[in-house]
């Protein structure tokens, strides 16, 4: 529950704090935010799945992170738009994660 607690309030500040973000910056934070929601999805589903570590989790957190954001600013020092690798990759473990949180709770809720 205060992980929850924690992104309602954290969404509220966001909403709430105006800064003004350069659409260079902008991808760099797009792509930060993806990875990061992406460790989030798979804490959650290891947590789900009594397997949570936190020293998994906070490493996994911070390395999937700063991969991504060094994607992009490689991609962005060649020419080539490789952050889309980075986008696709996170994407598609974010939506497995999900696929496999909401066959927990189906499946604990017995609605299968």
């Amino acid at each position: 529950m205060i992980p929850i607690f924690g992104l309602l309030i954290g969404i509220i500040i966001g909403v709430m704090v105006k800064v003004p973000i350069s659409p260079l910056m902008g991808r760099y934070l797009g792509i930060a935010l993806l990875a990061a929601l992406d460790s989030a999805f798979g804490g959650l589903r290891a947590s789900i799945e009594k397997k949570f570590n936190d020293r998994l989790f906070i490493g996994g957190f911070v390395s999937n992170t700063l991969m991504a954001v060094f994607i992009v600013y490689l991609g962005d020092n060649l020419g080539v738009e490789l952050y889309l690798a980075a986008v696709v990759a996170f994407g598609v473990r974010l939506f497995q994660n999900l696929a496999i949180i909401r066959r927990h709770i189906f499946q604990a809720r017995h609605w299968e």
